[in-house]
């Protein structure tokens, strides 16, 4: 059975390698960030990544049927399923020695992006669906359709902005501390400071500029 319930969703591309020839597919800045969400994206933050995922998800395991269920170009399926191996969310296995031939499965890694996927499914399902939902999250025993909400694992609250935030953590670099305190200020009142990060990074050019 489907882990999410996918069906196969078709998204039309332009299939012409030269217009894909220079495209550089992993955002190395993002990848090197010391934001967290920013390095994630710089992984995964391209549309076609999240769509293997998803059809990994569902079941899809072979380079055929990601490319017919997402109909992008096999130079970029190749080069996306080789980064998403590369980066430990999908593992290379040989099914065939003659000729060899290769399926892709989720990681540990890969199958904890599964919260990520549900909350994208529904919030797509609230503000891009005006049909109605195409696909959704149901209980498998009844089939009865289902939210997914993020809860604070030890309590079992929901996590909502009035009760829960995100702060620098043990690891913090100067700019998230920086950042943190500058927002603190903001929502303080304090409208008269300026938003300085480079001086933080060790880049003192002029912001302005």
């Amino acid at each position: 059975m489907s882990d999410l319930h996918f069906e196969s969703h078709y998204v039309t591309v332009s299939t012409n390698p030269a217009l894909f020839s220079g495209l550089k597919m992993k955002n190395e800045p993002l990848c090197t960030a010391p934001c967290p969400i920013a390095r994630s994206l710089g992984r995964i933050g391209d549309s076609w990544s999240i769509i293997i995922l998803r059809d990994a998800f569902s079941g899809f395991t072979r380079f055929d049927e990601f490319q017919k269920s997402t109909n992008v170009a096999p130079n970029i399926l190749s080069r996306r399923l080789k980064e998403l191996v590369e980066d430990g969310l999908l593992e290379k296995v040989c099914y065939s020695n003659t000729p060899p031939r290769y399926e892709y499965h989720l990681t540990e890694r890969g199958r904890d992006f599964r919260p990520v996927l549900l909350a994208l499914a529904q919030w797509g399902n609230r503000y891009f669906s005006p049909e109605g939902p195409q696909i959704q999250l149901v209980e498998n025993a009844t089939q009865r359709p289902v939210e997914a909400i993020m809860v604070d694992k030890t309590t079992g609250d929901p996590i909502t902005p009035e009760k829960y935030t995100l702060v620098p953590g043990p690891a913090a670099s100067p700019v998230i501390h920086y950042r943190h305190g500058y927002l603190q200020r903001k929502r303080a009142g304090d409208t008269g400071q300026k938003f300085l990060p480079q001086q933080h990074m060790g880049d003192h050019h002029d912001p302005e500029k």
